[in-house]
């Protein structure tokens, strides 16, 4: 059964940083490509960053390219996002989810599984 849980979403102000997390269940990450998703309230979900799971390449959306990092534990099976610099459009609900990272790329398609998310609100 796949699982994905979330943790790490919190209030933080402009210009600071938070660590998303996401525990796996049910795949590997170092086979299975998995990734980042968020959506604001009124907005299009976007997907954010994802990690091919058979070479590890990796993909940014544009709006968050030089400010979020993406990585994976492998042996633990973690999923991470790294967030510096946050700006108030950043907020939004953060899913960890898997699929082809060209799902991400393309902006179009299905994610797999995804998790139940964590909030992020970016506010002075």
């Amino acid at each position: 059964q796949v699982r994905l849980v979330e943790s790490g979403g919190a209030l933080v102000q402009p210009g600071g940083s938070l660590r998303l997390s996401c525990a796996v269940s049910g795949f590997t990450l170092d086979i299975y490509s998995a990734g980042w998703i968020r959506q604001a309230p009124g907005k299009e979900r976007e997907g954010v960053s994802c990690i091919s799971g058979s070479d590890g390449g990796i993909y940014y959306a544009d709006s968050v390219k030089g400010r979020f990092t993406i990585s994976r534990d492998i042996a633990k099976n973690m999923l991470f996002l790294q967030m510096n610099n946050l700006r108030p459009e950043d907020t939004a609900v953060y899913y960890c989810a898997t699929a082809s990272c060209k799902i991400w790329a393309d902006g179009t398609g299905a994610y797999d599984y995804w998790g139940r998310g964590t909030q992020v609100t970016v506010s002075s």
